[in-house]
């Protein structure tokens, strides 16, 4: 199968293959759309299982990256790099020197950062080779991991999904279900638990299960059981796809609202969770504060400016509930047409 031939084609402008030898590297950039400006978005690492499985994910999640740039107004597209290896033992500055090459070679028309399995401290060895790369750390420059601002933005949307569903103030008193405890997972739960929330947490690290459960309160259960817990809200903040035929039917929460790309494993997904009764924050709508912070660096707007941006996602995503109840629609598809009617 051709890479035109892939289902996550979607008339991307470029798709570039990289390789360097001497690092090891093998990385592949997709840039999906730049009508609104350069295309933004993170350099992941992951041991992908081969190469078809490296371009699926490249192209979902750069086209991904323009839907929420869109969404959240930045004048930034959609693109992503990933890098094929296991980010604890393949990483080198060499390494993230080549990436830094190659995206010099595409002439601004791509701008990386950190990402899953990357971090401000890799993109120091990439600024080494090109300028267009931000989230660097603070010694450089930069305004450091951007992890925060996706928590923030993850927390505020949560409020507004459950003031719609529920009619709730607060999360004060509701259970959530957080899947994945990696930088923002985790900081999401803090939010979390500071505001009143019961914890039910899982994640493939047991130290970062156990490290929510001493400092939140938060109950352990399986990476596999997280989908069947009765919780108000469920927040998948791990690898996307979680949202699929298998998990669907096991869900026993009202709102879905988590900080993972890509959660829906099919777009008839967002269909049939409408149709169960369960409001969904569409992923890339609450996601952005990440973005947002990143691009604000990158493009030298006032540090000050970020938080006020990022809590305006509860707003953003009030709109896309609004508009999804008034047309009778799915709330990926509301959003889906918003974004569109911005970028297209």
């Amino acid at each position: 199968m051709s890479l035109f031939e892939l289902p996550d084609f979607d008339a991307h402008e470029a798709v570039v293959h990289v390789s360097d030898a001497k690092t090891g590297l093998k990385a592949i950039i997709a840039i999906h759309n730049t009508r609104r400006g350069p295309a933004m978005g993170g350099s992941r690492m992951w041991a992908y299982a081969d190469s078809t499985a490296a371009a699926t994910d490249a192209l979902r999640l750069s086209r991904g990256m323009t839907y929420k740039n869109a969404m959240a107004g930045l004048p930034i597209g959609g693109g992503k790099a990933v890098i094929i290896g296991d980010a604890r033992t393949a990483k080198s500055p060499e390494l993230f020197r080549a990436l830094g090459r190659a995206i010099d070679g595409l002439g601004g028309r791509y701008i990386t950062a950190e990402d899953v399995g990357t971090s401000p401290e890799d993109m120091q060895f990439v600024r080494e080779t090109t300028r267009y790369v931000a989230g660097l750390a603070g010694e450089l420059g930069g305004r450091g991991d951007p992890s925060p601002a996706t928590a923030l933005g993850v927390f505020v949307g949560i409020g507004a999904a459950v003031r719609h569903r529920l009619g709730a103030d607060s999360v004060k008193g509701l259970r959530v279900a957080v899947q994945g405890l990696g930088h923002v997972g985790f900081d999401l739960a803090r939010q979390l638990h500071e505001a009143g929330a019961q914890l039910i947490v899982a994640d493939i690290d047991r130290g970062n299960c156990q490290r929510a459960a001493e400092a939140f309160g938060a109950i352990i259960v399986s990476p596999d059981e997280i989908v069947d817990v009765d919780a108000e809200v469920f927040a998948p903040c791990a690898l996307g796809a979680s949202l699929n035929p298998q998990t669907l039917p096991r869900l026993k929460c009202q709102v879905v609202a988590g900080a993972a790309n890509n959660q829906l494993a099919t777009d008839d997904i967002g269909d049939r969770l409408r149709e169960a009764g369960i409001l969904y924050a569409p992923d890339y709508v609450i996601n952005a504060g990440g973005i947002i912070k990143v691009c604000a660096e990158y493009f030298g707007e006032p540090a000050d400016s970020v938080e006020g941006r990022v809590r305006a996602i509860a707003d953003t995503l009030s709109d896309v509930f609004r508009k999804a109840d008034e047309a009778g629609v799915a709330t990926s598809r509301a959003a889906d047409e918003l974004a569109r009617s911005k970028f297209a």
